[in-house]
């Protein structure tokens, strides 16, 4: 599962790029298809690491870690959805980048130095 987990995210990240620049460009069609593709890619992301979460449960001594992680998790995706609407909308972002490199940075050193899976 970890596996399609790293895979999944990647991805994300990927089509991140990908939607902020055709989004920048003016291309809202395709913009907009690849927004929608980002958004499924979001529940595989949630799926496979609610499974990885569940492993910790059940008296590991990384469980409130791996809560955490977790939770900064779901504060990427949300920083990269608000990135891509407000791009979208002509909005500043400023704020948005910034939360996004901390809780992306946060959920790395847990998910690869800190915890054991």
């Amino acid at each position: 599962m970890t596996h399609m987990h790293i895979t999944s995210w990647a991805l994300a990240l990927i089509l991140f790029i990908i939607g902020l620049v055709m989004y920048k460009q003016g291309n809202n069609k395709p913009a907009k298809i690849i927004h929608m593709v980002l958004r499924l890619i979001y529940l595989l992301i949630l799926y496979t690491g609610g499974d990885l979460i569940a492993n910790y449960f059940g008296g590991s001594d990384y469980m409130a870690e791996a809560i955490v992680k977790g939770l900064a998790g779901v504060w990427v995706i949300a920083a990269i959805e608000m990135i891509l609407v407000k791009t979208k909308k002509d909005k500043p972002v400023k704020s948005w980048w910034i939360q996004l490199v901390i809780a992306l940075v946060i959920t790395l050193v847990l998910g690869f130095w800190r915890l054991p899976m």
